[in-house]
């Protein structure tokens, strides 16, 4: 029997379903039809039998990254909107600049997003955005594995959403099976109960999940109680959309009634924490240890690049771990195989994939990253798991497999023309920093 690739002689980060992760030094890992099939020590495995072999060299392997909730293609609005609060973001700046895109933007603004990615370890996304066709087919270009949704907003009326359930119809399980399709309505405070349960009625006439912003900030979760004495999390249970997979993105207006809301769901409900942007917009932090807690899958994001500035899930990482410290004011809580596990089972969990993405293990999809961490910052490396939830950086990936074929081969993006799609982005640049406040696409008032 031959098998399309073998990895040999890395270090592999192994979590067993149950267990804590471990380190298994000088490892083959075998692949064959877009799954690993074996995990060996080194030698162990006849490489004569593999199509192509990738000289691991002690690098680290482990799972590809996970990006839980990002709108990819508003790179190109990168560094547009600093320093403002979250109404002025939102009003000001982000909703004014969105009223400039077209479809080709996305198209564009998605491929660069997916290189950043691809050079970052990322090789799964679940992305909300507009014109997701061209979302769809820049990830099929790419090679990659995401989670997309076509983000709609109530007043746009039911066409809009009969309009984002035919893109779940067109896309779902497309590219290979690389891409699944979620309903993406926007947030219960854009979106009214009626047009919530007719989201509802689309997934289940569909079999997909819903991906939606509830309760991102304190003030979100006050303003509804306010108005109609529920909370964003019960207004989703009482409207349905806690019956479907449901991916909550930010969650930090969470409270603990919502929690014990949650746990009746937690097989099926998780939340995307992405906490540069709750940093750099003062939303405050999502309740993970609580959330845990309870039962319910809390998984790394970036959120887009217009709050974040990168696609960084490294940096995620690393500011989750030690704002979740500080914010308990112990040292002892969010531990590094915790932070690690959110990053990898817990994120593929809230996409609902648990049992295909997330673990280096006989049966799971063969997305699957090297990472060099001989750089003098990781010297002397008494512990590999602490230099990767605190030293590493994006730039040390250096080798990128998604459904067990090579994306990114020593920093060298095999799917994609880095400097064209730079150079096509650029060329947009002055048409889409133009920013005419009557003109944005929504408004905040929560």
């Amino acid at each position: 029997m031959m098998y399309d690739l073998i990895i040999r002689n890395c270090h592999a980060l192994i979590m067993p379903a149950g267990q804590r992760l471990e380190i298994q030094h000088n490892r083959d890992i075998v692949i064959d039809a877009g799954k690993i099939v074996d995990i060996q020590p080194t030698g162990g495995v006849d490489t004569g039998r593999a199509h192509e072999i990738i000289e691991a060299n002690e690098m680290l392997a482990m799972p590809g990254l996970i990006n839980t909730h990002a709108h990819v293609p508003m790179v190109i609005f990168r560094g547009l909107a600093e320093d403002v609060s979250i109404e002025r973001w939102f009003n000001e700046y982000m909703w004014p600049l969105e009223s400039n895109l077209v479809e080709e933007d996305v198209y564009w603004g998605m491929l660069l997003g997916l290189v950043e990615m691809i050079e970052g370890g990322v090789t799964t996304v679940a992305d909300h955005y507009f014109f997701m066709d061209q979302a769809a087919r820049a990830v099929e270009e790419a090679g990659t594995r995401a989670a997309l949704g076509w983000a709609v907003f109530g007043d746009r009326g039911y066409d809009a959403l009969t309009e984002t359930a035919a893109f779940v119809e067109r896309w779902q399980h497309q590219a290979g099976g690389r891409i699944t399709t979620w309903m993406a309505p926007h947030a219960p405070y854009t979106c009214d109960d009626d047009f919530l349960k007719a989201t509802v009625a689309h997934a289940r006439r569909l079999g997909v999940g819903i991906h939606i912003h509830a309760a991102e900030e304190i003030g979100q979760t006050r303003a509804s109680l306010d108005k109609r004495g529920l909370t964003p999390i019960q207004v989703l249970e009482a409207t349905g959309i806690l019956e479907a997979p449901t991916i909550i993105a930010h969650g930090c207006g969470i409270l603990p009634n919502d929690i014990e809301l949650l746990k009746n769901y937690s097989d099926h409900v998780g939340v995307a924490h992405a906490p540069k942007t709750y940093l750099k917009l003062g939303m405050g932090l999502t309740p993970i240890q609580a959330l845990r807690e309870a039962g319910i899958a809390v998984g790394l994001a970036t959120d887009g690049a217009v709050s974040n500035n990168t696609l960084d899930i490294f940096e995620s990482l690393r500011l989750m771990a030690m704002l979740q410290k500080h914010e308990a004011r112990d040292p002892e809580v969010m531990t590094i195989p915790e932070a690690l596990d959110i990053a990898f089972s817990g994120s593929a969990r809230v996409l609902g994939m648990a049992d295909q993405i997330g673990r280096l293990a006989s049966g799971y999809l063969a997305d699957i990253i090297l990472v060099d961490l001989q750089g003098a910052h990781h010297q002397p490396l008494h512990s590999l798991t602490a230099s990767l939830v605190y030293n590493a950086r994006a730039s040390e990936v250096q080798t990128v497999i998604v459904d067990g074929q090579i994306v990114m081969r020593d920093r060298h993006i095999l799917t994609l023309d880095k400097a064209h799609i730079i150079n096509e982005v650029n060329q947009s640049m002055a048409r889409l920093a133009r920013r005419v406040p009557d003109k944005r696409i929504q408004v905040y008032n929560p």
